[in-house]
């Protein structure tokens, strides 16, 4: 599943050509990729046509962009949701469901399909509410506006993430250290930080040597430190390295893959010797996936 780092490379890829932007038109090819918009609220192609996007907006793994009517177009990616940028009259993307058609007053007609193959991820128009703490809602680049203080209802819900300039390091540690849980099951709470899968929550315990199951309650004030900057600087790197790609479904805006994979040091690794120790590393079973590490590194204390 795209993490912070994929999700923001789509976002970064799409910014440029999206801002300023009209929907001309909207062709649904799919409508299991609706099944977070809520009809209710209006029809989907009504909402969007003849629409002004002004901004790319991304908090951990939900993207939205804003709309001139107050609204934003909230996409999810899911399991194998693509965003990509297209020429009109290019051959068709297979696994298309959704297509924005698009006017931008720089760089003429654009489409942008929406691209999944297991139609777990999904666009929805949805409504904006102030943030809670009165915070630009999300990472948007140098973009700004009066839209920028106002989240979608249905992000509202997920924490701010740890590359976010309004992210509280002392209020996360505060409310780690009261998690009576495994260290991995809160990195992957969305509720408590946002944006951390399983590929880069393991990546982040094998630096700071720490088993998954380690209570979170029970880590020293330095040591979650440690662990809040092993999580800053892996998701950072994976940043520079465009995300992580181990197949096809994970790529950019223009179609190309991250390279992450060949600098993972945990992840995916089970069966190769620790490079600090050189024990050899494992997979265990970890609620519905996996989790990698070092058995002598990362002891469960």
């Amino acid at each position: 599943m795209p993490e912070l780092p994929e999700v923001e490379v789509v976002r970064s890829g799409v910014e440029p050509a999206v801002t300023g932007a009209v929907v001309a038109a909207v062709e649904v090819f799919e409508e299991r990729s609706l099944r977070r918009h809520v009809r209710a609220f209006g029809s989907f192609v009504d909402l969007l046509v003849g629409r002004r996007i002004l901004a790319a907006v991304r908090r951990g793994k939900f993207l939205w962009l804003p709309l001139d009517t107050g609204n934003a177009l909230v996409i999810h990616l899911g399991m194998s949701g693509q965003v990509l940028l297209r020429t009109p009259g290019s051959p068709g993307d297979r696994q298309l469901r959704i297509r924005l058609h698009l006017d931008h007053p720089e760089h003429g007609e654009l489409w942008l399909n929406f691209v999944d193959q297991r139609i777990f991820g999904s666009m929805a128009v949805d409504s904006m509410q102030a943030t809670s703490d009165g915070m630009p809602a999300g990472f948007a680049g140098a973009a700004a506006g009066d839209w920028s203080g106002r989240i979608p209802s249905q992000v509202a819900h997920i924490a701010r993430d740890p590359i976010d300039p309004a992210f509280s390091s002392d209020a996360f540690l505060s409310a780690l250290a009261r998690r009576k849980t495994g260290i991995k099951r809160a990195l992957l709470d969305q509720t408590l930080i946002s944006g951390i899968g399983n590929i880069y929550a393991d990546e982040a315990l094998f630096a700071a040597r720490l088993h998954y199951n380690q209570r979170a309650d029970s880590l020293a004030r330095p040591k979650a430190t440690m662990l809040l900057g092993a999580v800053r600087t892996i998701l950072n790197r994976a940043l520079a390295e465009g995300g992580t790609s181990f197949d096809a479904q994970y790529v950019n805006v223009n179609g190309e893959s991250g390279y992450f994979s060949h600098s993972l040091t945990a992840y995916g690794q089970q069966g190769q010797p620790c490079p600090r120790c050189g024990t050899t590393l494992v997979r265990e079973q970890f609620m519905n996936r996996s989790s990698h590490l070092c058995p002598r590194c990362q002891r469960l204390r």
